[in-house]
């Protein structure tokens, strides 16, 4: 993970001595859907869950927000861990 990487996650953590860990979940379950994981758009998001309005967060508007491609696991992947010629 590079180092500001770490930071924004820090920052996201921190952000549970303010909100409650189920507004912080589903807001970062949103910004994975929106493809923005960064700190300003979590931070947005879980105001946006806790205020109960709609976010106003278009990505063209903000395109130094960082974009995750987060691929599904498959099942398999975890079975190869298990296998004896990993070990």
């Amino acid at each position: 993970m590079i180092k500001a990487g770490r930071r924004e996650y820090v920052q996201v953590l921190r952000l549970l001595q303010t909100f409650d860990i189920v507004d912080l979940h589903a807001a970062v379950k949103k910004a994975l859907q929106l493809g923005a994981v960064g700190f300003d758009a979590v931070k947005h998001l879980v105001l946006c869950q806790v205020e109960r309005r709609p976010p106003k967060l278009d990505l063209e508007v903000y395109p130094y927000l960082p974009r995750a491609d987060v691929a599904t696991t498959s099942a398999a992947s975890y079975m190869s861990l298990l296998s004896e010629d990993a070990a």
